[in-house]
């Protein structure tokens, strides 16, 4: 079967405010989403997926794309899932699910599901680069979002990216010298992106809010010293959390610590970032946080 791979992602500035245009500093991770596949002349018109998570099966289907129905599954809601996907992935090729043959798809996520490294982004890309589409529109009719982890995943590099007037991005060379120093610890949950989105839709927002993310997005893509890198850090934090009335996660778990703490992405599980610190393995361990990446453990720069 022949391959293709999409890295995940680590969003680093911006978060909600990406999808109003603030321009989002995004880094590309060593785990991702591989993606197998082959197809077999048989005049059957047929899909067999498989899905595999940490190379252990989870998700099986076959699925008749004359018709698009489900003929077999372990798991029916994540089947119609993936059946609505590749009627859209259809929709947009000029090739793929046009002829009769059976295709024989494979997945293998590299990642825990609750990392939150972009599970669903790095499928959608992977199935886009195979049909040969654009990975944007086929992420915006199956799932919506900004599309910055679209573009970390195609570029497969640190991207500056903006969502508003229209999609824009580039590969960047974000290589500070401090980055060993720099720390990802895993917050033991999963939060729900879509949950986080549809409560900052709801609050009122201004256009100069927007920029001053923009311009603190510019200023850490400079930093050359840890310290003017954590105090922009923290400015970024307490801006949001003013504007969504909530408590950082500092404030309300690592109030004591010694070092800023970023989150990154949707505020309340996943990922946040930090530094180094005496004994900060320790430090977190001793708060129930045991997953603690270093830079060169996670990011693929």
């Amino acid at each position: 079967m022949s391959a293709i791979f999409s890295p995940g992602k680590l969003m680093l500035t911006s978060e909600y405010f990406a999808i109003d245009g603030a321009l989002v500093l995004a880094v590309p991770t060593r785990l991702g989403q591989e993606f197998f596949f082959e197809e077999k002349d048989d005049e059957r018109s047929l899909i067999h997926w498989e899905a595999y998570h940490q190379n252990r099966l989870w998700l099986s289907a076959v699925i008749d794309y004359k018709n698009w129905q489900i003929v077999e599954t372990n798991i029916t809601s994540s089947a119609e899932f993936i059946l609505k996907t590749l009627k859209n992935v259809q929709q947009l090729s000029s090739s793929k699910f046009k002829n009769n043959f059976t295709y024989y798809l494979k997945t293998n996520l590299q990642f825990p599901a609750d990392y939150g490294l972009g599970s669903s982004s790095t499928l959608m890309n992977n199935l886009a680069e195979w049909a040969e589409i654009d990975p944007f529109q086929l992420n915006s009719i199956s799932l919506g979002g900004s599309g910055y982890d679209i573009a970390v995943a195609k570029e497969k590099s640190a991207i500056l990216f903006q969502s508003q007037p229209e999609i824009r991005y580039e590969r960047v060379d974000f290589n500070p010298p401090f980055k060993n120093d720099l720390i990802f610890i895993h917050l033991n949950q999963k939060q729900d992106s879509r949950e986080g989105i549809n409560f900052y839709k709801s609050k009122k927002k201004s256009p100069e809010l927007v920029n001053e993310f923009s311009d603190i997005t510019k200023k850490i893509l400079l930093c050359n010293e840890l310290e003017n890198f954590s105090e922009l850090m923290m400015i970024h934090e307490r801006k949001i959390a003013d504007f969504l009335e909530i408590p950082t996660v500092r404030e309300k778990i690592f109030s004591d610590c010694p070092s800023f703490v970023k989150s990154l992405g949707a505020w309340g599980g996943d990922f946040v970032m930090s530094a180094k610190f005496g004994g900060f393995k320790d430090y977190f361990s001793d708060k129930g946080f045991t997953t603690v990446f270093e830079w060169c453990d996670i990011i693929d720069l």
